[in-house]
């Protein structure tokens, strides 16, 4: 691949053995039933990364049963918002003293790069603690205005067991999205991450029991969506399911948990615009748009993998885009320099380019990259940074998550034209604008139909700022105190006080 920044194999220290990933159930680690087991290799080196326990219903039965004892005894349910605060927190230091350990796993199972995994890590930490500051300003309410007998209190209590389902795009990052708001809210938990990246999440496992979290409170399964994952979807013990993933698998969890009408939380895909106006700082614009696509090798939900560019300045903006996209670094993600890592698997490689020779044989043209990359002293996936151009708003690649390093160009000529294509898709997670014109950018942040709108910048996100989608998207909220409210059932509780009531019979 000519005039592709590539970093070449680091020759970095690689783990001498696997990591062994077993389930933590009632405050043991312990061996799936049957005993099987199944290996990750490593997307981006080769190596065998982890050795994992292949988990059955029965262990995800043994687990379920865990939570809903924890739960239903009291201790933690019921427990004061100072001791959960308490507890999350031990969790956040322990996570800053493992940063490093936590980070080789993650890169090595995801073959995401080195400095990101780390950034992730320190993210979480916050995550941490950003909910133990709110498993201490939990509250209610009280109506004392239902006249002189009676007061009304509307209690907030944790909704009970959570099943809680990861993706192997942000491992960590996400179960830290999902598991302390539960817990700061005293509810019990069984956790299944990915199978392509168990490992992170059998470290925080470790931590937790470092913490002191009790027994049965939190309880991980590791395997595969069938049979682990239906099995903590159907349970009648689970209260509450919240997933990130495909919204492909997301329909099927609504499938799964309609018996039983459990709260369903979903954070699924996107296909998330950005629309770049004529007045636009394009030189800002076309570097948000470079990590909007780039970042995690675009295996993000929040990828920006469309852009919407004003006819006007569509050429002059896609120059910028390529000269900045053959500059970003791609390779070994063992590398300190590299900021693009490997694709998850090959079949995801695959899936990737056949979305770009789909588009080229409709019509678009390839400005850059469109093909595997092959890095020197590596036995992994990589794809090039690809830039289509000329793309029709009814192409699977316009219209579908790519997931990929993948940047689609749709070109508009007015504002109207660009918030019509934008809201004509089934997503509806993120979307952006560039203007220099508040005016142009307040109305299409009320009109766009996203649950996240960024206006001249892309992807920055707080623990304080609700995240989620709408439409395909998903449903509910993860993060700020919108996050913890997923978790929390409301009950009214309406007193006669004093006086007595009134006969109904005569």
């Amino acid at each position: 691949m000519t005039n592709i920044t590539v970093v070449q194999n680091s020759n970095a220290s690689l783990p001498d053995v696997p990591f062994k990933a077993r389930h933590l159930i009632n405050g043991n680690w312990a061996n799936s039933s049957d005993g099987a087991v199944f290996e990750r290799r490593s997307p981006s080196h080769g190596i065998i990364v982890s050795k994992a326990c292949r988990g059955t219903a029965e262990d995800v039965d043994a687990a379920v049963a865990s939570a809903r004892a924890a739960f239903d005894d009291g201790n933690w349910s019921m427990s004061s918002g100072k001791d959960r605060a308490t507890l999350l927190l031990k969790v956040a230091d322990l996570i800053d003293r493992e940063r490093e350990r936590i980070a080789l796993l993650e890169v090595l199972e995801s073959g995401k790069p080195i400095s990101q995994a780390r950034a992730e890590i320190e993210g979480a930490s916050d995550l941490w603690r950003y909910a133990a500051s709110l498993a201490r300003t939990m509250y209610g309410e009280s109506h004392n205005t239902l006249g002189k007998d009676m007061l009304g209190v509307v209690l907030k209590e944790p909704i009970g067991v959570v099943s809680i389902i990861t993706p192997w795009n942000f491992p960590f990052l996400i179960v830290s999205q999902k598991l302390p708001f539960a817990l700061a809210t005293g509810c019990t938990c069984v956790i299944k991450p990915s199978e392509m990246t168990p490992s992170t999440t059998v470290i925080l496992g470790e931590l937790l029991m470092e913490a002191g979290c009790p027994a049965g409170v939190v309880n991980i399964v590791l395997g595969f969506g069938d049979p682990v994952g239906t099995a903590m979807s159907t349970d009648p013990r689970v209260d509450m399911v919240t997933f990130t993933g495909s919204t492909r698998v997301g329909k099927s969890i609504v499938a799964a948990t309609s018996g039983t009408l459990k709260k369903v939380s979903l954070e699924l895909g996107g296909k998330n615009p950005q629309v770049i106006m004529p007045d636009a700082d394009l030189d800002s614009a076309a570097d948000a748009v470079a990590l909007g696509v780039y970042f995690n090798a675009g295996e993000c939900c929040n990828s920006s993998s469309r852009i919407l560019v004003h006819e006007e300045v569509a050429e002059d903006f896609i120059a910028r885009t390529t000269e900045l996209s053959r500059r970003v670094p791609f390779g070994d993600p063992m590398d300190l320099d590299t900021k693009v890592g490997a694709i998850i698997s090959a079949e995801h490689q695959d899936k990737i380019h056949a979305y770009v020779q789909d588009a080229a044989q409709s019509g678009a043209s390839i400005r850059l990259g469109g093909q595997a990359l092959e890095i020197d002293g590596l036995n992994g996936q990589f794809y090039s940074p690809t830039i289509v151009a000329d793309v029709a708003p009814n192409m699977p690649i316009a219209r579908e998550e790519v997931f990929g390093p993948v940047l689609s160009v749709l070109t508009f000529k007015t504002l109207e034209e660009a918030i019509s294509i934008v809201n004509d898709a089934d997503y509806g997670l993120s979307a952006g604008i560039w203007s220099e014109n508040v005016h142009t950018c307040l109305e299409f942040a009320r009109r766009a139909r996203a649950g996240t709108v960024w206006t001249n910048t892309w992807m920055d996100g707080f623990p304080e700022m609700p995240f989620g989608g709408m439409k395909e998207s998903g449903q509910g909220r993860e993060l700020g105190r919108y996050g913890l409210e997923e978790f929390l059932e409301t009950k009214t509780v309406t007193m006669r006080i004093g006086a007595t009531r009134g006969a109904w019979v005569g």
